[in-house]
C-alpha cells in the first residue's frame, strides 16, 4: 500500500490557502487598478457638461475672446486621456464617439448669430449625451465595485469553506488517530498489553499504529516472561528460605544435643516433605557389619534392604528393585562409613540438582552428628581409662605402698614369733598399728578425694566446698583469696590444682595446730600462677617426708603433671608454707614437631 505522508497533506493544504490568498490579493489588486481612474473619468465628463453650459453663455455675451478660449478648453478636454482607457470598452465608446461627434458638428455654429437658436437645441442635445456618457462611466465603476466586492466575498466563503475543510481533514487524519494512540498508551500505562489500534491511514500515523501495536505485543510478552520469572524467582527463594531453615534446624539440633532415634526420624520426615520425595531411607551400620542396626524409613511399606548387604548398597547406583531407581548418598566422614541415605525414585522420575544438594547436605550433617557421637563416646572412653589410671597411680602412691609396709612388718612379726622376741613383736605391734591407722586415714582421704570433681561451676566452686568441708572437720578459719577469675585453666589444671590444695590444707589440719589458714591464688608480673596455702602453727618438721610421705609424694606428682616448681617451707613468722609456681597451658608455646 502507498503511503501518502501527513506532512505532504499539511502541505498541500497550507499551498492551497496561500494560492487562494493570493489570487484574492491579484484579483483584488487588478480590480481596484482598473477602476483606479474612473471617479477623475466622472469628474472631467461633468465638467464636459458644465464647459457646455457656459459656452451657451459666452455664445449670447458676445464675448469673443473668452469664447474662444473656451472653446479650446472643451476641445482639450475632450481630447483628456482619461478617455483613453475606455475606448477598448464598447458602450462607452459608443457613447464617448456620439457624444464628440455630436460636439463636432456644434462647434461649427458658434460666431454665426443667425444660428443662436438652433444652437441652444444643440447645446441641450449635447448636455443629455454628456449626461449619458457620464452615466454609462459611473455605471461601469459601479460594476466594478460590485465585481470587487464579489471577489472579496467569494474569497471570503472559498477560506471559510478551505478551513473547514483542512479542519475535518486534521480531525479525520491527524486528530482521531492522536487520540487512539494515547487511549493505548494509557492503557498500556494501566497495565492491558492485549489492546490493539487499527492503522485507519497509510500514513506517518498508520505506520506509527502498527509499530504501536508491535510494541505492545513485545512489551506484553515481555511483561508476560517477566512476571513469570518473578513466579519462578520468588518459589525458588521460598524453597531456598525453607531449604536455608531445614539445614539450620537440623544443623542446631545435631549440635545440642546427641542425635537419637526420634531425631533422625524427624530429620527424614521433614527431608520427605521439603522435597517432595516419598521413598527416602536411613540406613546405619557399622564398620564391619553388613547389616543396618538402626533403618529409618520415612513411607511405609515393606523394607527393601531386609534381604541385602550393606555393602552391596554402597558400592552400586543399580536399583535394588526393577520398578524403582536408586540413589544412594553415603554418610561419610574422615574416611569413616556410619550409614547411607537412600533416594527410590519411580523410573522416569528425575532427581532435581536442588534435591540432590539437599539430601548431600543432609547426608553431611549426619555424618558429622554420627562422627561427634563417635568422638564424645571415645572421649567418654578415654576420660574413663584415665580416671581409672588416676585411681591406680593414686592407691599405688599411698595405699599400697602402707600395705608394703605393714606386709614387711608381718614378716618381721614371723621371724620375732619364731624366736620369740618378745622385744621385736611389741615394736612391730606398735608398728603395724600404726600402719594401718595411716592405711586406714589414706583410704578415707582417697575416697573423698576420687568423689571431689570440678563440675560446671569452675574451680571457685570447688574450692569453697573443700574449704567449708574442712572448716566442718576442724576448727581452723581458713580464708580463700581467688583472683583467677579472668584466667582460663585448661580442666586438667584445675584437677591438679584442686588436688594439691586438698592435700596442703589436710596436712595443715591435721599437723600444723594453727589458728588460721590460707589459701591464695593470682598471677603474678610474669603471667605464671601462684599458688600459696600458709598456716601459723607450729611449722613443718625437718623430716617431714617421713611423717607424711605419701601426700607430700602426691603434690611433688602432680606439680610434674603440670610443670611447676613446689616448695615447702617454716615461714619466718610462724607456721607452714606450701607454694606453687608454674605456666598456665594458654600462654604456653607449642612443641615443635
Amino acid at each position: 500500500m502507498r503511503t501518502f505522508s501527513i506532512v505532504t497533506r499539511i502541505n498541500i493544504a497550507l499551498a492551497c490557502i496561500v494560492a487562494l490568498a493570493l489570487s484574492t490579493m491579484m484579483v483584488s489588486y487588478w480590480l481596484s487598478d482598473k477602476a483606479d481612474s474612473d471617479a477623475y473619468a466622472v469628474n472631467v465628463a461633468g465638467s464636459l457638461r458644465m464647459q457646455s453650459y457656459r459656452l451657451a453663455w459666452l455664445h449670447q455675451q458676445q464675448d469673443q475672446q473668452k469664447l474662444q478660449q473656451a472653446l479650446q478648453q472643451f476641445s482639450y478636454s475632450w481630447q483628456h486621456p482619461v478617455f483613453k482607457r475606455f475606448l477598448n470598452q464598447p458602450e462607452i465608446s459608443e457613447k464617448y464617439q456620439t457624444a464628440q461627434q455630436h460636439w463636432l458638428q456644434l462647434a461649427t455654429q458658434f460666431g454665426d448669430s443667425q444660428a443662436l437658436p438652433l444652437l441652444e437645441q444643440q447645446l441641450t442635445e449635447q448636455v443629455r449625451l454628456l449626461d449619458e456618457l457620464v452615466l454609462i462611466i459611473q455605471q461601469d465603476a459601479e460594476s466594478k465595485v460590485k465585481t470587487f466586492r464579489s471577489v472579496q466575498v467569494i474569497a471570503v466563503l472559498a477560506t471559510i469553506l478551505l478551513s473547514i475543510i483542512v479542519m475535518y481533514w486534521l480531525k479525520v487524519m491527524v486528530e482521531e488517530p492522536l487520540q487512539e494512540l494515547i487511549r493505548g498508551a494509557r492503557r498500556i500505562a494501566q497495565g492491558d498489553f492485549t489492546h490493539r489500534i487499527t492503522p485507519q491511514h497509510p500514513d506517518e500515523l498508520g505506520m506509527l499504529a502498527t509499530s504501536f501495536n508491535k510494541m505492545n505485543t513485545a512489551i506484553g510478552y515481555m511483561y508476560g516472561n517477566l512476571e513469570k520469572r518473578v513466579e519462578e524467582q520468588t518459589a525458588e527463594l521460598t524453597q531456598t528460605n525453607t531449604t536455608l531453615k531445614f539445614l539450620y534446624n537440623t544443623a542446631q539440633r545435631i549440635s545440642e544435643h546427641t542425635t537419637e532415634y526420634h531425631d533422625f526420624s524427624e530429620i527424614i520426615g521433614e527431608l520427605r516433605q521439603i522435597t517432595g520425595l516419598s521413598d527416602i531411607e536411613l540406613c546405619l551400620f557399622t564398620e564391619q557389619g553388613n547389616q543396618p542396626y538402626l533403618q529409618v524409613q520415612a513411607a511405609e511399606g515393606q523394607d527393601p534392604c531386609a534381604a541385602e548387604n550393606c555393602a552391596d548398597c554402597l558400592s552400586s547406583e543399580q536399583p535394588l528393585r526393577a520398578d524403582c531407581q536408586l540413589h544412594n548418598f553415603v554418610l561419610q566422614r574422615d574416611r569413616n562409613q556410619y550409614g547411607v541415605l537412600v533416594v527410590r525414585l519411580v523410573p522416569g522420575q528425575p532427581l532435581l540438582l536442588w534435591q540432590q544438594r539437599l539430601v548431600t547436605a543432609i547426608a553431611d550433617q549426619l555424618a558429622l552428628a554420627l562422627s561427634l557421637k563417635s568422638e564424645e563416646e571415645q572421649v567418654r572412653r578415654l576420660a574413663l581409662m584415665q580416671e581409672r589410671t588416676v585411681i591406680a597411680r593414686e592407691l599405688h602412691d599411698s595405699l599400697a605402698q602402707a600395705l608394703s609396709y605393714l606386709k614387711i612388718q608381718v614378716t618381721r612379726l614371723n621371724k620375732a614369733i619364731a624366736k620369740d622376741d618378745r622385744a621385736v613383736m611389741q615394736d612391730v605391734s606398735s608398728e603395724l598399728k600404726s600402719g594401718l591407722d595411716a592405711a586406714y586415714r589414706q583410704l578415707r582421704e582417697l575416697l573423698t578425694t576420687f568423689r571431689l570433681k570440678v563440675d560446671g561451676a569452675g574451680l571457685l566452686s570447688a574450692l569453697q566446698t573443700t574449704v567449708q568441708q574442712l572448716t566442718e572437720q576442724s576448727e581452723l578459719q581458713i580464708r580463700l583469696d581467688y583472683q583467677l577469675s579472668n584466667i582460663p585453666l585448661a580442666p586438667n589444671e584445675e584437677i591438679h590444682l584442686l588436688q594439691i590444695i586438698r592435700e596442703a590444707s589436710q596436712n595443715a589440719v591435721h599437723h600444723s595446730q594453727g589458728q588460721n589458714l590460707t589459701i591464695s591464688l593470682q598471677q603474678d608480673s610474669s603471667k605464671h600462677i601462684l599458688l600459696a596455702v600458709e598456716d601459723d602453727g607450729v611449722g613443718i618438721p625437718e623430716r617431714a617426708e617421713k611423717m607424711n610421705h605419701y601426700g607430700l609424694a602426691i603434690m611433688q606428682e602432680r606439680s610434674k603433671h603440670l610443670t611447676g616448681e613446689l616448695m615447702i617451707r617454716r615461714r619466718a613468722e610462724g607456721g607452714t608454707g606450701v607454694y606453687f609456681r608454674f605456666l598456665p597451658e594458654y600462654l604456653q608455646q607449642p612443641k615443635s614437631a
